[in-house]
């Protein structure tokens, strides 16, 4: 069944429906021989990369409406947990690891050009939107501010608090925590000193994304609702509620307009943002890890679970799958 269309719908939703009815195709691509845990796109969308327990990390060339394999990368001694790629830089990813390590990768030379130890078992990372440092959180809730040219550790914080998801503001002078007790922590950068803690949920606030205009920021929550906040003020603008289960991973639109949430329900919800209206649902078969739209067209990378839990004699474990595809391709 598709969405029904509501009455009062903007033009932007009728044109999106519209392209999603003719482009509701999703197709899978081979990426890894177990779960892929973190996907995302270059800044000039050509490539797309992926993360996996297989502790790999590989990279696709998008063609037309098809990823095309170019690389494997390893080196890596424990599941690569996250990655995210320069800001600016098309070439340049970086990933993180429960080895205690993190590792920058070139795409040109394909090889490993840093490797960063660190104190613990690495889950989150991120790249300033400046492109000058590289911020990566532990399991022990360290986050370590890295010097993306050095590769040598600027600064180190040990918060008293269950440190889930981090992410800079696009004007790269805030620094934002998600944490286990539903708040939002908000520090100045690159001082980090604590300007704000909002009470965003009632349980263990779990990913935080930006919107690329820099209007909104949203959290995903073990409540399993997705709150939008405006960066301005810091007061949350609407709520979204049509998952059930804890919302793991959120994307915004190249545009800003769409927003994709996913969690263990079969589904991965796609909702206009100005409106909170249900835009589309993209059917899974199984929890889903991690979604990315990519930077300049309506198209979806994600990555699921294995369907049985299986990692051996499964065909879909470790891969990747794009929605918005042409019906016909």
């Amino acid at each position: 069944g598709l969405p029904e269309v509501p009455n009062m719908a903007s033009q932007y939703y009728l044109e999106m429906h519209e392209s999603f009815r003719s482009n509701s195709k999703s197709r899978e691509f081979p990426a890894h021989s177990a779960k892929v845990h973190s996907v995302a796109w270059s800044c000039d969308g050509r490539r797309l990369a992926s993360g996996s327990f297989d502790k790999t990390a590989s990279v696709f060339v998008l063609e037309k409406d098809r990823l095309v394999k170019e690389n494997n990368y390893r080196g890596h001694g424990d599941s690569v947990d996250q990655l995210c790629w320069h800001p600016s830089s098309p070439d340049l990813f970086v990933t993180a690891s429960g080895d205690k390590t993190i590792r920058i990768w070139d795409v040109r030379t394909t090889k490993c050009i840093a490797t960063v130890n660190t104190k613990g078992e690495n889950i989150n990372i991120c790249w300033s939107p400046d492109g000058q440092t590289i911020a990566v959180g532990n399991k022990d809730d360290v986050v370590t501010f890295i010097d993306a040219k050095t590769h040598r550790s600027r600064a180190e914080e040990q918060f008293k608090f269950e440190v889930n998801e981090i992410s800079w503001n696009n004007d790269n002078d805030m620094f934002f925590l998600t944490n286990g007790n539903g708040c939002i922590n908000v520090l100045s950068y690159p001082e980090l000193k604590p300007i704000q803690s909002i009470n965003a949920h009632p349980s263990n606030c779990i990913c935080i994304k930006f919107d690329p205009t820099g209007k909104y920021f949203a959290t995903g929550s073990a409540d399993a609702l997705v709150s939008l906040w405006d960066v301005e003020e810091l007061v949350c603008v609407r709520c979204f509620s049509r998952l059930d289960w804890p919302v793991r991973t959120l994307s915004f639109s190249h545009d800003g307009k769409m927003l994709a949430s996913a969690s263990e329900d079969h589904f991965i919800d796609i909702a206009e943002v100005e409106t909170g209206e249900k835009l589309w649902e993209v059917q899974c078969e199984s929890p889903t890890f991690t979604v990315a739209w990519h930077p300049k067209r309506p198209l979806l990378a994600y990555a699921c679970d294995d369907k049985d839990g299986k990692y051996d004699s499964n065909r879909e474990a470790g891969t990747v799958k794009l929605f918005g595809l042409p019906n016909d391709s």
